[in-house]
């Protein structure tokens, strides 16, 4: 039976250097700092609790977004997407315990392994898929060690391999710094379970991410652990004052997405595998077959978007009022969901609808709720 901590679930957004979505594409510079801090402003703002930094080979390195957003917040948490096998780990040791200071305790890093060759290569990584996850288990064992202890220490790894190594920066105040990771492979369970402080999944039904909460449960306890990481869900919630006008709101944005608008943004989805081929990286895969099984799942899981984009990114989306958002939200926590992000397909308006409209209902019932739970 899963046991449901209400008062710790987590609510993340995500922010860029531009505006732009499957449905818009980005105009202007590619970084813009207005929008940058704008953007994090209204996360802030609206309560979420971190961003989410996302990873591209040819993306604004998320570290100096971190570092500027941090800038212009006060408390909003910094959840950097990090690549392992680009730079040496003994070089991204110091460079988010540095990040971490200056932020003062806000930073975590979200560990992208990576599950497209054609994206892996362009930053000259040609190890293949499973290979890449071994990499990153010696990567991540070297963080925890360089973060969480004192000290000159040697490593020799099929992959790293170096001699007194001594950092003088260690995260702020002593803090574990957090690892969250993401994957649906076989391997990604591994190493993710073995490794993770939260484990990253993209917004399945209710079923099936219970199917996958149980086998990262399944592979933390192979590994030793007695507590599993936590659990992290994504979506993109597509809101209006009734569900029907949410509704309305969602085919809109759907056919978008199928139209000129979003042919842009389906072309660079398509460029990253071989003509005619589907995606090779796991969660796309699942995305897919889910969207296979039928357009609405569950309380208001709807795939088209999903389909529309290839499997591409977190891209199912919960569709309806506040109400029912909220409600289907606090259906993944009842299963064991610890965290959630949440990211629109208008980005930034999305953003301040969220904090308006939504995250005090979720806010509100996972207070209810705790207070019933301690009371019985």
């Amino acid at each position: 039976m899963t046991t449901v901590s209400y008062d710790s679930v987590e609510i993340l957004g995500m922010i860029g250097t531009a505006d732009g979505s499957e449905i818009r594409p980005s105009s202007g510079p590619v970084v813009d700092p207005d929008h940058t801090a704008r953007f994090a402003r209204v996360h802030e703002d609206g309560g979420f609790d971190r961003v989410l930094i996302g990873y591209g080979s040819a993306w604004a390195e998320g570290t100096q977004v971190a570092a500027f957003a941090a800038a212009h917040t006060e408390r909003l948490g910094l959840l950097v997407a990090h690549r392992p096998g680009v730079v040496h780990p003994t070089l991204a040791s110091r460079t988010f315990a540095t990040l971490d200071h200056f932020s003062k305790g806000r930073v975590a890093l979200n560990i992208v392994t990576g599950g497209n060759d054609v994206e892996q290569r362009r930053e000259g990584d040609y190890l293949p898929h499973d290979e890449r996850y071994a990499r990153t288990d010696e990567y991540l064992q070297v963080l925890r060690q360089s973060w969480d202890t004192q000290g000159s220490r040697d490593f020799h790894g099929t992959y790293y391999d170096f001699e007194g190594f001594a950092p003088q920066v260690h995260p702020y105040d002593d803090r574990h710094l957090e690892l969250f990771f993401g994957g649906s492979s076989p391997a990604a369970y591994t190493v993710g379970a073995k490794r993770a402080d939260t484990f990253m999944l993209w917004g399945e039904p209710l079923a099936e991410t219970g199917e996958q909460i149980a086998t990262v449960a399944r592979e933390a306890a192979a590994a030793g652990r007695t507590t599993p990481p936590r659990i992290s869900v994504s979506f993109r919630p597509i809101l209006g004052r009734t569900d029907d006008e949410a509704w309305e709101r969602a085919h809109g944005i759907l056919d978008t997405i199928n139209g000129s608008a979003g042919a842009d943004y389906r072309t660079r989805v398509h460029r990253l595998h071989p003509q005619d081929s589907g995606p090779q990286n796991a969660g796309s895969q699942r995305l897919l077959a889910v969207a296979e099984k039928g357009e609405l799942h569950d309380r208001c899981l709807w795939t088209p978007t999903a389909k529309a984009v290839g499997g591409g990114g977190n891209s199912t989306a919960l569709v309806g009022s506040p109400e029912t958002v909220a409600a289907a939200i606090l259906d993944y926590v009842e299963i064991g969901v610890n965290t959630v992000l949440i990211r629109g397909y208008d980005p930034l308006q999305d953003a301040v609808d969220y904090g308006r409209d939504l995250l005090p209902l979720v806010r509100q019932e996972l207070a209810h709720r705790a207070g019933t739970a301690r009371a019985s």
